[in-house]
């Protein structure tokens, strides 16, 4: 078996990981570069492998980062399966037509052609198959695939892959990326164990969260502090988990009286749609949600909230007079409706943004989000940033330092440790402080491979 490392390697995004076993390639993952104008650009360059000979590919889940090169692997030649869990699958559906849409809109506005079309959209949805958690699938010699819970974002996955060798068998453990407990709303992160090789993540591997119970006292904080200001509380939020988190904790928060009520919007067409889905797959969640559920509480649903789907139920929210909440996408800023409402609302001293999402470099969420620049540009215009600007990483559904450790000390078992784990998916300080600190730490070799590095396992 080969690894080669296309994408996620000293990079929070892009992931993209080729593996070979005699005569069948596999991928793992094929995500969007984001962050700078370079990431951006390097979503045209052509695959450094010939798609039409990439038999499987394998999704952690269905973050855009993982996911939105896939229709381009199928413009390009690839005509094989995809393998993910039925959520994944479902989410996929949602999100891939609104990424179109934004991958058209800028192809239109620069002058060149879009990364993929409908039809090839069509045709790779055609080619995805949805599994069980834990369900074996079977491929040529002998080589056997697992999806473990992830606990990331619903139907997250770490995906084992086992081979035989020489009379044994090895394993190769993807983490994708993993999950923060405990969350609102899923269950526990999988640990794994006896691993001969590991492929984890290192979004936060240099930085550690603030713990749950600490997270929601400063989130009642602000939202009490800026209600009070009568100014408007602002979230970037991805449509996926953040925003059915952010949905479940604030309909705890108006239940009980412990925050004052005001209206809410989630200004997001896609949010919308992804949290129809979390509704369908609810045989994701913890069992305390489950039980919330079969009581009769619409955990994503509160008096004062509104969902504004369309473009004229969007500009009416101006109409409403702070305070009040809006979370909208996208995540970090880099297009989306919440691009509106900072320029509206970041010149306004009464006002809050609140980042609860990372941030990659380079993006216009992670520059609000150092208040280094009391000026920004949005949609062509200058604006002054003169709101708050408020971060609650423990909101974050990567684990962080400490999580990403314990995970991988999970890999160590009956007296057995990897041989080598490859830390990817983080920026390259974060990555490399995560693998010396599972050399240092754990006494497990540990590398943080960069783009194009190949390995023999």
């Amino acid at each position: 078996m080969r690894i080669t490392f296309h994408g996620g390697a000293r990079s929070v995004t892009g992931a993209n990981y080729l593996l070979e076993h005699n005569n069948t390639k596999m991928l793992v993952d094929c995500g969007l570069n984001q962050g700078t104008k370079y990431a951006e650009d390097l979503n045209y360059q052509p695959f450094d492998y010939k798609p039409d000979e990439i038999n499987y590919v394998f999704v952690t889940h269905s973050h855009i980062d993982h996911i939105v090169r896939l229709p381009k692997l199928f413009k390009d030649g690839f005509r094989g399966k995809v393998y993910t869990t039925t959520a994944t699958r479902d989410l996929m559906a949602a999100a891939l037509p609104d990424n179109m849409k934004q991958i058209h809109q800028e192809a239109e506005e620069n002058g060149h052609p879009s990364l993929f079309e409908q039809k090839d959209l069509n045709g790779l949805m055609s080619l995805v198959q949805g599994v069980n958690y834990y369900e074996q699938i079977d491929l040529e010699g002998g080589v056997k695939v697992f999806f473990h819970d992830a606990g990331h974002i619903l139907g997250s996955a770490i995906i084992g892959i086992q081979w035989p060798e020489s009379g044994s068998v090895k394993k190769i453990f993807f983490s994708g990326d993993l999950g923060n407990p405990p969350t609102p709303l899923l269950r526990p992160t999988d640990n794994i164990g006896n691993a001969d090789y590991v492929v984890v993540e290192s979004a936060y591997g240099d930085r550690v969260h603030e713990k749950p119970e600490e997270r929601k006292r400063k989130l009642v904080l602000i939202i009490k502090n800026t209600m009070k200001r009568k100014g408007v509380l602002m979230i970037p939020s991805f449509a996926i988990e953040r925003t059915q988190e952010l949905l479940f904790e604030l309909n705890e928060l108006f239940d009980s009286k412990t925050i004052p009520s005001v209206p809410v919007f989630v200004d997001s067409p896609l949010a919308i749609k992804m949290t129809d889905v979390y509704k369908k797959h609810s045989e994701y969640f913890n069992k305390a949600t489950v039980y919330l559920i079969k009581s009769g509480d619409d955990v994503f649903n509160f008096p004062g909230l509104k969902m504004t789907a369309t473009t004229e139920e969007s500009k009416m929210i101006n109409e409403v007079s702070p305070p009040k909440i809006i979370i909208a996408g996208s995540g970090m800023s880099q297009g989306g409706r919440i691009l509106h409402h900072e320029v509206r609302y970041l010149p306004d001293p009464n006002s809050t943004i609140l980042f609860v999402s990372y941030q990659v470099d380079g993006s216009l969420g992670r520059r609000i989000q150092k208040g280094e620049e009391k000026e920004v540009r949005i949609l062509g215009q200058p604006v002054s940033v003169n709101c708050r600007i408020e971060n609650l990483s423990g909101y974050s559904a990567h684990a962080d330092q400490p999580g990403l450790l314990k995970w991988v000390a999970g890999s160590k078992q009956d007296g057995k440790k990897p041989e080598k784990v490859f830390v990817v998916q983080g920026e390259e300080e974060a990555a490399k402080t995560l693998a010396n600190l599972v050399h240092d730490n754990l006494g497990i070799n540990a590398v943080a491979p960069q783009t194009g590095d190949s390995f023999s396992l």
